[in-house]
């Protein structure tokens, strides 16, 4: 995003240029979309509520010269962190830039990744509170952590109901808590799956947008993912001589490869019991022909011969890694666009040699719109301390420090200026204690560095308490900072990343919520924007 020479050697900006997007989208609309896979959409579309805009998009992409704009994410609870809706905004938004831009029609569509079993990733959802860090609703399953099974296949079970009651009782005062709690009630049921509640969900806050969703466990899509793990498998080594290469190049311009390759893997996972059963990366084992089953708990392998015969008869036993979904993904729809974050695109810094082997155009990458929410509470906050929200990012200690000092009337010199004036004057004067005695016995000098050492650790914890004194003095001061930092930076990290949509839209509404995102995004940018409902 910066423009950085090194960086554009391997993920080329070309979603800046409208020149390079008009290319993407003639290249993309040179595919078309099997009938296969239109019936699967037009089944998966079914299941959730009717959606005119949602019909039309159908009725597009079964025509040739559509395209796609692709986004997607892990199906977490309750949506998972605010970020999902910002992708799912910023595909709908750069559809239509692309559609007015080259008179194409271009769609909106979110892929659920259902394939991966990372369960603890995504089986909660944290909610910002005014006076404490964020409430962990979560579904309490206790074999989450050991869990392999495709998330697709997870139920959200007997501690849905809990979870719910725990949102209910934190946000039901809030002035729209009714409307989106319902909503939430109605889609997650104990037998529902993460992956239908959460289409469930997303779908009916952007049902007038008419975005499309794929779901790659569906039965009916796996015969037409089989070519893409037969190649996978066959020409594994190929395709990950190609990938090492492109990694060490990567670590040469001084960047680090998002995806750990080991050579020779196929990409992909293999559920030996069954399509709902356990999956276990494929890795090359000793005897050629042979793979193994990392992390099966019997140590098992499966020959090629095998893999390929399954591939025949069940192919949903089959699913991807991160490096081999975007293929997938490009296999099956005319994609012109994939809008990502950070992780994702970094993804894509690796793929140029899989997407050469299969003869696949890479779809623009772009990054998806970013937000920081800034709601009444966080404006008074903001107001009362005299900050700006950047200044949220600032380590806790150095922003109280820094307000005591700008608020006291004393002159309050700041710790890091006294740490440095107490260290240069007893290092200046241990100096020249160490140049007189130069020809004392060796001993001496081990006592001045041992001197040294241990002035030097005092003076820092002296600085350090002297800092916290400073920062600590306005209890009311240090309670405001971390609240504000629980709004804007909690835990640490961005806002986006951590907390959840429940709170926001029982606070402002799902639906003006979803429609202030929307405003907000501006096409081909990836900037940080305040949100200010």
């Amino acid at each position: 995003m910066r423009g950085d020479p090194r960086a554009l050697e391997f993920l080329p900006d070309r979603y800046r240029h409208p020149s390079a997007r008009a290319e993407a989208v003639a290249a993309a609309a040179s595919r078309t979309l099997s009938p296969a896979l239109h019936a699967a959409l037009v089944a998966r579309q079914a299941r959730l509520a009717p959606s005119p805009a949602r019909e039309r998009n159908l009725e597009l992409l079964a025509r040739p010269g559509t395209v796609a704009v692709v986004t997607g994410q892990q199906v977490g609870l309750f949506l998972g962190p605010l970020f999902t809706v910002y992708k799912a905004a910023s595909a709908i938004v750069t559809a239509r830039a692309l559609a007015q831009e080259t008179g194409r029609p271009c769609v909106p569509l979110f892929w659920l990744q259902t394939e991966d079993h990372d369960l603890p990733e995504i089986d909660h959802c944290l909610v910002p509170r005014a006076s404490a860090g964020p409430l962990r609703v979560a579904l309490g399953k206790p074999d989450a952590a050991s869990s392999r099974i495709p998330v697709a296949h997870c139920q959200l079970g007997g501690g849905i109901p809990e979870a719910l009651a725990a949102l209910r009782a934190e946000l039901g005062s809030l002035p729209h808590a009714d409307e989106h709690l319902a909503l939430l009630e109605r889609a997650y049921r104990p037998a529902a799956t993460l992956a239908d509640a959460f289409a469930e969900v997303l779908s009916t806050l952007f049902a007038d947008e008419g975005l499309l969703f794929l779901d790659p466990r569906d039965p009916a899509l796996a015969p037409l993912a089989a070519p893409v793990h037969r190649r996978s498998i066959e020409a594994a080594t190929a395709i990950s001589s190609g990938l090492a290469e492109r990694g060490r190049a990567l670590a040469e311009a001084g960047f680090s490869e998002q995806v750990h390759l080991r050579p020779g893997s196929p990409l992909g996972f293999f559920s030996p019991s069954g399509p709902e059963g356990a999956r276990y990366r494929l890795d090359p084992a000793p005897s050629p022909g042979t793979w193994n089953l990392v992390g099966h708990p019997e140590g098992a392998c499966v020959t090629t011969a095998e893999l390929l015969s399954w591939l025949e008869r069940e192919p949903l036993r089959f699913t991807t890694s991160a490096l081999l979904r975007p293929v997938l993904q490009d296999t099956w729809l005319p994609t012109a666009a994939y809008v990502g974050g950070p992780g994702e695109i970094a993804y894509f810094a690796q793929l140029a040699p899989l997407y050469a082997h299969t003869g696949l155009p890479m779809p623009l990458v772009i990054p998806r719109a970013r937000f920081r929410v800034i709601d009444d509470r966080a404006r008074r906050l903001l107001e009362t301390l005299g900050l700006s929200p950047d200044d949220a990012d600032t380590p806790r200690d150095a922003l109280l420090a820094r307000l005591a000092a700008r608020n006291t009337p004393e002159t309050y010199e700041p710790p890091e200026a006294i740490e440095a004036r107490l260290v240069s004057a007893f290092d200046a004067e241990l100096a020249r204690l160490g140049e007189r005695t130069a020809s004392f016995e060796p001993g001496f000098a081990r006592a001045i560095g041992r001197t040294h050492k241990t002035v030097h650790g005092g003076i820092s914890r002296l600085v350090a308490r002297y800092g916290r004194t400073l920062a600590q003095r306005d209890q009311v001061t240090r309670e405001r900072v971390e609240r504000l930092q629980a709004y804007l930076f909690p835990d640490g990290a961005p806002q986006e990343r951590i907390h959840g949509l429940p709170y926001y839209a029982c606070r402002f509404g799902g639906g003006a919520f979803t429609r202030q995102v929307l405003d907000a995004c501006v096409p081909f940018s990836g900037g940080l924007r305040d949100l200010r409902p």
